[in-house]
């Protein structure tokens, strides 16, 4: 498919009445059960691609195992095939070629991996030869490195003869997603200590479990920005729980400041629009960073001006995605400038005359995030299929509420 024009609708109503599922805690369960030998029963799996791909990788017998674009994917995996002494070639896209992945390999070698770099130092694709045996107890990492890594050496650190000790340096950022590890961890029997920015977790046994993937708070986001966007906008959200171990719930805040009450009823979250909007609000994403695409095109058409932080992990994501957004959010004439290092400023922008063509990037979160300008104006995605990564559903559950999608 190469593009998808979406007719304005500027009023709607419905239930989404299958929210995905969290790609984020189904990785994280998958590699767990993996390690304590595929004892558990986990249901309600993320239909996401980079949870479908996890779950394939992991039971495949072959040589060379490819990991896309999925990022989560290749640094669980990692981690999970040296140290269980699976000596395989992990590759990825051109793009996950260019993803960082020196930190992680470098804790692993310490620990007793032999890893090497087939292509550039630091990056993907890697030639992972084994297990050595444990050297050391202990690493470091930079706490403001994509919790991934530090997510991966968690989950295989149960395994471990010695255990571990990981110490993070200076600022922690994206802490739900470790404080989801650990729980999950815990839910197979496995407790961690944290303490400020220590985690210590010794050698234990994971144990069997049966655990149910609950809905994912970043495809969730989306539908905010929707009602926020809206004309008198009510909307269902089915089987979603008011409490969560992610950190992207964080999103009912934030969206309260542009004019959006979530209500919980009956296990059911139902959305609608408030006449209050803050004319200008201040951000700090550290600990949501993939809730900035939902959150910044949100303002920009609805009049906000913003302040934030903790965007530096957008860089090195699927895209470049602080570049991507300053791109898409120009064509309202909208700005969003980095005004001293790490501080960004959003300007808003107005609607203009037309349809606007929105561009992806590769990104499934560009796609979906720029999506609720649908109801404002005539838009046309490119590349429409990039949701699949997360939430292959989202243009089927857009018709569902009653928006008209065609390709093109």
């Amino acid at each position: 498919m190469s593009s998808l024009a979406i007719s304005r609708k500027e009023e709607f109503s419905g239930t989404i009445n299958k929210v995905p599922s969290s790609k984020s805690i189904s990785n994280r369960a998958l590699i767990i059960n993996a390690l304590s030998g595929n004892r558990s029963v986990v249901s309600n799996l993320a239909s996401a691609r980079d949870t479908q791909l996890m779950k394939k990788l992991l039971a495949s017998k072959d040589q060379t195992l490819d990991a896309m674009d999925a990022g989560t994917t290749m640094r669980f995996l990692t981690a999970y095939l040296a140290v269980t002494n699976q000596p395989k070639t992990l590759t990825g896209t051109a793009r996950m070629k260019e993803r960082p992945i020196g930190l992680l390999v470098e804790s692993l070698k310490k620990v007793g991996a032999n890893i090497n770099y087939l292509e550039k130092e630091g990056f993907p694709p890697l030639d992972i030869k084994g297990f050595e045996g444990q050297r050391s107890g202990q690493i470091s990492l930079p706490g403001n490195v994509s919790s991934q890594y530090i997510s991966a050496m968690m989950m295989v650190a149960p395994v471990l003869p010695m255990g571990l000790t990981i110490t993070l340096e200076g600022k922690v950022g994206s802490k739900p997603y470790i404080q989801m590890t650990a729980s999950q961890m815990a839910q197979f029997g496995v407790e961690c200590q944290i303490d400020g920015n220590s985690i210590v977790i010794p050698h234990s046994e994971y144990k069997p479990a049966e655990i149910r993937v609950e809905p994912d708070w970043s495809a969730l986001s989306y539908w905010f920005a929707f009602v926020a966007l809206a004309n008198k906008p009510t909307l269902t959200l089915k089987d979603v729980p008011p409490h969560s171990i992610q950190g992207d719930r964080v999103i009912v805040e934030i969206m309260a400041k542009l004019g959006v009450e979530a209500t919980f009823r009956s296990n059911d979250l139902i959305l609608t629009k408030t006449s209050f909007r803050e004319e200008s609000i201040e951000w700090d994403f550290t600990d949501c960073p993939d809730l900035a695409q939902t959150v910044l095109p949100v303002c920009a058409l609805a009049n906000v001006s913003g302040s934030f932080t903790g965007l530096e992990s957008l860089y090195i994501k699927e895209t470049d995605r602080v570049t991507a957004l300053q791109n898409e959010l120009a064509k309202v004439s909208a700005t969003l400038q980095e005004s001293t290092t790490g501080h960004f400023k959003l300007s808003p922008g107005k609607i203009p005359s037309g349809r606007i063509h929105i561009s992806t990037y590769h990104d499934h979160r560009m796609a979906m995030g720029f999506a609720p300008w649908a109801t404002l104006t005539d838009l046309e995605i490119e590349s429409p299929e990039v949701a699949n990564k997360s939430y292959p559903e989202f243009w089927d559950d857009m018709r569902n509420v009653g928006f008209e999608l065609r390709e093109v």
